[in-house]
């Protein structure tokens, strides 16, 4: 129980990527702060909702707080910080996870054909993870510790599934960047990480329902990952002496895996696609 007495929010974790890292961060000891729009099992036709990962999270030894938000909404993101620091007095790990993904995301026609309602990515996956940085760096910088991770992909240099999800990816390495300068002299430190395809509820969903999706660049099989892999890389980082040393860092999942000796929870060494789509654009900022 490594992470006994520590606490974390992880947003958007009622489902997919989210609840994979809140439910390692809690097999570890951790209370988690568990968030999302879908409160309770039954609501959201994927599946997936925080009372459900809540009990999951403190099934598996920490302790698993639901809380049901719209993190498009500020009044709601700081009424959360503000309950976070009343009921536990620190932070010590945030994860910006949530993404308003756009129903037609994955269909395969070019930004002018689709919605301007796209925009929404932007709102909840670029400023909500600003907005949830800004509360936290107010608890963490005094306390003189913490990780702000942000959860990214392969955008930064390989077309990804459109123009706003890419952009907003991007934002989110650069935001990871700046934030760690600001916040290197209080020891916190702010990396973003790039997953692959990782094999959530909406990804089996995409695979199953759309006719060749699987196979592409993005979405090759043997290049997935089960959800939990990031929060087991996280979880590493946290624990590890010298964080420091990577913020500011932009990182390939799996290669900071086999950095820590990290395997998934499938036993798969998952691998890099840095050869397939791109190097991250950002080192840390100690070796800048």
């Amino acid at each position: 129980m490594s992470l006994q007495g520590k606490v974390a929010l992880v947003t958007g974790s009622s489902r997919g990527i989210g609840k994979g890292i809140a439910k390692v961060l809690a097999s570890k000891g951790a209370t988690v702060y568990v968030t999302g729009r879908t409160l309770n099992k039954g609501d959201h036709p994927i599946g997936g909702a925080v009372t459900e990962t809540a009990k999951e999270c403190t099934d598996l030894g920490g302790l698993g707080i639901p809380i049901q938000i719209d993190f498009a909404d500020d009044e709601q993101i700081r009424s959360l910080f503000t309950r976070i620091t009343q009921e536990q007095g620190r932070l010590d790990i945030l994860v910006n996870n949530a993404f308003s993904l756009a129903d037609d995301l994955v269909v395969n026609k070019p930004f002018w054909e689709k919605p301007l309602s796209n925009w929404q990515m932007v709102d909840v996956g670029v400023r909500s993870s600003y907005v949830c940085a800004w509360h936290a760096a107010k608890i963490m910088a005094p306390q003189g510790s913490g990780l702000i991770v942000q959860t990214s992909g392969y955008t930064g240099t390989a077309y990804t599934y459109g123009v706003v999800f890419g952009m907003c990816k991007t934002a989110a390495d650069r935001m990871s960047r700046d934030m760690a300068i600001e916040l290197e002299p209080y020891n916190v430190a702010s990396i973003s990480l790039w997953q692959g395809l990782t094999m959530t509820e909406l990804a089996k969903h995409n695979l199953a329902n759309i006719p060749g999706l699987e196979g592409q660049a993005s979405t090759t099989l043997s290049d997935s990952s089960t959800p939990e892999f990031p929060g087991l890389v996280i979880a590493a980082v946290y624990e590890d002496p010298d964080a420091m040393r990577h913020t500011g860092g932009t990182f390939i999942t799996a290669e900071l895996a086999q950095q820590y000796g990290i395997v998934d929870t499938d036993g798969k060494v998952v691998p890099s696609l840095r050869a397939k789509r791109g190097s991250p654009i950002f080192n840390p900022i100690r070796q800048s």
